[in-house]
Order: C-alpha cells, then structure tokens, then sequence
C-alpha cells in the first residue's frame, strides 16, 4: 500500500534562520542524517525538493476568474512530502514519527493513496 506523507514544518527551525543559527552544530548534523536517513530507508521515494513557503502562489478559479495569493493555502503550508510503499497504516505512522519536523514544531499528515479515477 502507498501512502503519502506531508511534512508541515510549523516552528521547525530551518536552515540558515535565527533558531537553526542558535542549535548546537551537532543537533544541525543529527537532524540532517536523519532525513538522509530516512531518504534511505526501504519503501521510500523522496519527494522533490519544495521551495519556501514565501515563494509559494495560492491558485483559486472562481466565476472563471483566476485569482492568485501570494504565499500557501494554509497558514503553515507544505514544506515537504514522500511517498512511501508499506504494509500498514502503522508502518507509515511510525515512519512518520521518525521525520525531524514531526519533533521540532511541525507535523506529518499520513494519506494513503487512492485511485478515484
């Protein structure tokens, strides 16, 4: 079964801000092997690489207009996502669990993917 795992970054710190700048360099380093790590781990396909959320445009059509909104739909926004080949929901929890946002402020939603069409 497939599942898709959004990463919400929330108050994660980020690489070169103020709070990833107040870490000690060896919390930097584990953090990044750990998403190295889990980029590794068997059943996993790395999402692509997102951009920031400042960069991000909100795409809305209505009346057969389109209006566009600087920055995400959601006040957090994506910041990430993988795709992940499992047995169950709890392996992708569990996964899940392991990505550093999920523990530095921020959140992971699970999916499972669907077929509707």
């Amino acid at each position: 079964m497939k599942f898709v795992l959004h990463i919400y970054q929330g108050t994660t710190p980020l690489p070169g801000s103020d709070r990833w700048n107040a870490l000690p360099e060896e919390e930097q380093r584990q953090i990044y092997a750990d998403y190295a790590a889990l980029n590794q781990t068997p059943g996993v396909e790395p999402g692509l690489p997102l951009g920031t959320a400042s960069v991000a445009r909100t795409v809305r059509a209505h009346d057969g207009e389109t209006i566009v909104k600087e920055g995400t739909y959601l006040p957090e926004g994506v910041s990430g996502f993988l795709v992940l080949e499992a047995e169950s929901l709890e392996a992708a929890v569990a996964l899940a669990a392991r990505i550093p946002a999920a523990r530095l402020g921020g959140a992971v939603e699970v999916r499972p993917v669907e077929k509707y069409w």
